[in-house]
């Protein structure tokens, strides 16, 4: 290695320290300001007392009735975005929000739906697996022209059938829903089918790529997202879902990510694949998973009934799916011997360590600084240590008081349920020989 190889080399490994580490009390400072929203009260949507379902850090569009029509307005505009505390980004999305209000209808409604436009460019609204009249379908130069920049259309149509659907732009799609532009629709059926759920929960998978102390996500990006998210927000900024001890649970999943499938699994428990976009799946097909996948551009819908109490993982299994803004581009170092390399840079730079030789473990609670809006491999303080993932994570909350519980708070374990280590004496009983420390 020439002295120009050296120096490259070692800048690059320092940019990796420099990037990688976060103060403990930075990230439990940031995991207080988690702007956790206590849930709405359950509240019936539909006949057969359905429960109106919940978006984690979103909200649902309000109507207006107006001659036994539903009349809602989203209006399509930049917003100033909150990924997670520390994390900001100009996005677009529909009134003030991306994801978009959740439309929430009943199968049979009359919707009349007002779409302003307040983009720099033209936009639609294509209602993704809702089946309306031609004219409706909002497919840019195919169904209708195209919302003018400050112009206001109107869409009208009849739900004919139930299910979980999505909505989005359908102009210059590669950058508009790139930047936020999607919400969730669901039309519930005027007759339920199925076991009654307690709680419906509405969750939108989306990738995004912000070059660390970028402004706006790069909507050219084809492969390599460094922003995973549901209902566009990373842990430790994403709300828990708090449910309760014998419940019967719905999630409803929706994937409009630019490139990506996602598989979602969930801890301590098993559920039900119930329906997809396509339609509710009958009993005698469902098959019980501990994780679904989410293909691009599809709904799935799991229902359960948790039996555990406790905070439990939900998280997409695609590993570099639960890490924020995650450098790629940096050499594998695990196993190497970098002590004169460390010796060397340490005569220029006296602070310099080469990250990354046992592991990467630890890196986002470290203490060295990181760039202004950016959370390269952050993660949240947990109930018992730092919890190093971030992106496509959450917790599902079950308690056996849910509606009382404080969804900022972790379960208090009883006494002797929680893993530690090993009593020699046990070991020594049961056979087990603890293995050589190596140095």
């Amino acid at each position: 290695m020439d002295r120009r190889e050296f120096i490259q080399y070692s800048s690059m490994m320092a940019g990796a320290a420099l990037i990688a580490r976060v103060a403990p009390a930075e990230a439990r400072e940031n995991h207080a300001k988690i702007p956790h929203r206590p849930q709405p009260f359950r509240k019936t949507a539909a006949p057969g007392g359905q429960f109106a379902v919940v978006t984690p850090n979103g909200s649902t569009l309000p109507w207006n009735i107006v001659d036994g029509v539903k009349v809602g307005h989203l209006i399509a505009e930049s917003i100033d975005h909150e990924f997670a505390p520390g994390l900001r980004a100009q996005c677009w999305g529909y009134n003030g929000s991306t994801p978009g209000p959740t439309i929430e209808a009943v199968e049979g409604d009359h919707l009349r739906i007002y779409v302003s436009n307040r983009l720099p460019e033209p936009t639609t609204v294509h209602w993704h697996g809702v089946i309306v009249p031609n004219g409706m379908d909002g497919v840019s130069g195919l169904n209708q022209r195209p919302i003018g920049v400050g112009e206001t259309f109107m869409y009208e149509f009849t739900v004919r059938y139930p299910g979980t659907f999505m909505y989005h732009s359908h102009f210059d799609e590669m950058t508009q829903i790139a930047l936020g532009m999607a919400g969730m629709f669901i039309v519930h059926p005027r007759r339920p089918r199925g076991p009654h759920v307690d709680r419906d929960f509405v969750m939108m998978t989306h990738e995004w790529r912000l070059n660390v102390g970028a402004r706006r996500p790069d909507s050219n990006e084809m492969k390599d997202f460094n922003i995973l998210t549901f209902n566009s927000r990373s842990f430790p900024g994403t709300d828990p879902l708090v449910v309760g001890r014998g419940e019967r649970i719905r999630i409803r999943f929706g994937n409009l990510s630019p490139m990506d499938h996602h598989p979602i699994h969930i801890h301590g428990l098993s559920f039900m694949l119930t329906a997809t976009d396509g339609g509710y799946i009958q009993k005698t097909a469902q098959i019980p998973e501990t994780t679904v996948l989410i293909p691009t551009g599809s709904t799935r819908v799991i229902e359960f009934v948790p039996e555990v109490v406790g905070d439990w993982a939900m998280h997409c299994h695609m590993t570099h799916h639960i890490m924020t803004q995650m450098g790629h581009g940096i050499p594998q170092m695990i196993g190497a011997d970098t002590r004169k390399l460390d010796q060397r840079m340490q005569r220029i730079m006296p602070e310099y360590m080469t990250m990354g030789t046992t592991g990467m473990g630890g890196m986002g609670e470290m203490e060295m600084p990181i760039p202004p809006n950016s959370l390269p491999m952050r993660g949240g303080q947990g109930p018992f240590s730092y919890i190093d993932m971030g992106g496509m994570f959450t917790v599902l909350k079950v308690r056996d008081n849910p509606d009382a519980a404080d969804p900022n708070g972790w379960y208090k374990h009883p006494a002797g349920t929680v893993v530690g280590p090993a009593d020699p004496a046990r070991m020594q009983t049961d056979g087990v020989v603890p293995p050589i420390q190596q140095s």
